[in-house]
């Protein structure tokens, strides 16, 4: 199928002709018209998948036929504000013909300009959940003339305990609305949540989570805990014109790394919780520009983070939960590119590398200097 068969305005066909894409990924394919069609939408699907664009396009379509006003007609809730950032910059993408106006709102900055922006009439709002409710404390925001609502990485926002902040967000916005449901996972408890917001949905689903990109050649090296550094040093160096993202189970160890890192000459940044916002945002365009060769992040980069071109990912700690390997590894070999997922695995590690391939069903094969 191509984009042309979809009934999406001219406008937006010609963004995503900008964007060089002709074929709708299989998420698009399957919510598109379901979306265009005003159904409400329970989407299993990964980060990497195109799923931002499946609810974006369609919304864009549909706000754009309708009356202009000052007037919010979509809210999209995410749980991280790199994810905010990421899915308005999606709407202006496809939406820049269209002359949609959307904005983001997230903590961690001065509210002034976020202010600023919803005063002067805004199409779609994106948001993280506790601005979001902070906003409309203050009066700032009207969300009674809402059409769409969308909650986006919704067993990302349960982990994150968004839960409450959720359900209150329920009782803001208009009962009667087209709504979106999308997670990576489908526990009880997200099932649950789904069905206090949708409303007799079409299920859509694509790349469960136990399903690894097949294009990302996994390695595991086996290592003593103080030995992790000097491995690192070795394959960064070995691969001197790739960009590398590390995760790391906590942000003093993310900050330790940069630290060495640094003292070897590569040139490297961390980012998590503890970072301004500013210099999350600033590591990470560093990053995605090839500044900087190194990218050390907790798990709060693991989901929603598009970086193009990212040739490795490196598991320095071994996560604990397994899905969140997935999530990690799915950083690279995006858009059907190829990448390489490295996993360091100490002895007290082993149990959590036989809890991810009991996920993935597949060993993952060990490699040697």
């Amino acid at each position: 199928m191509q984009f042309s068969e979809l009934k999406i305005s001219s406008e937006i066909l010609k963004a995503i002709s900008d964007k060089g894409y002709s074929m709708p990924t299989p998420i698009q394919e399957q919510a598109i018209p379901v979306i265009l069609d005003n159904k409400d939408i329970l989407g299993c699907a990964q980060t990497g998948t195109g799923k931002t664009a499946a609810f974006a396009i369609p919304i864009i379509h549909n706000v754009s036929q309708r009356e202009r006003n000052k007037h919010i007609k979509a809210l999209i809730v995410t749980p991280t504000r790199e994810l905010a950032i990421q899915i308005e910059e999606s709407f202006e993408t496809y939406g820049k013909y269209s002359k949609i106006r959307c904005t983001s709102i997230f903590g961690g900055v001065s509210q002034v300009p976020q202010i600023k922006k919803l005063k002067g009439g805004i199409d779609v709002l994106i948001a993280t959940p506790g601005r979001l409710l902070d906003l409309y404390a203050q009066g700032f925001l009207n969300l009674s003339y809402l059409d769409f609502f969308v909650l986006d990485e919704a067993d990302r926002m349960l982990d994150m305990g968004f839960i409450n902040d959720v359900k209150r967000i329920l009782k803001i916005i208009p009962q009667k609305r087209q709504s979106l449901f999308f997670s990576a996972t489908m526990s009880p408890e997200i099932v649950k949540l789904s069905e206090q917001i949708l409303n007799h949905p079409a299920k859509v689903s694509v790349t469960p989570v136990s399903s690894t990109v097949e294009i990302i050649d996994q390695y595991l090296y086996f290592v003593e805990k103080n030995d992790k550094n000097a491995l690192l040093k070795e394959l960064i160096s070995r691969s001197a014109e790739d960009s590398t993202l590390v995760f790391t189970r906590t942000k003093h160890g993310a900050d330790k790394i940069v630290k060495f890192l640094s003292r070897c000459n590569i040139k490297a940044e961390a980012i998590h919780g503890n970072k301004a916002q500013n210099a999350r945002q600033k590591a990470l365009n560093n990053f995605k520009s090839r500044t900087t060769k190194v990218l050390v992040a907790t798990d709060i980069a693991s989901r929603g983070i598009d970086i193009s071109d990212l040739e490795c990912v490196i598991n320095y700690d071994i996560p604990n939960i397994p899905e969140t390997y997935v999530h990690r590894i799915g950083r690279t070999g995006r858009a059907g590119q190829s990448g390489v997922a490295l996993s360091f695995c100490d002895k007290e590690e082993k149990p959590y590398i036989k809890s991810i391939e009991k996920l993935i069903s597949k060993k993952i094969p060990v490699a040697y200097l």
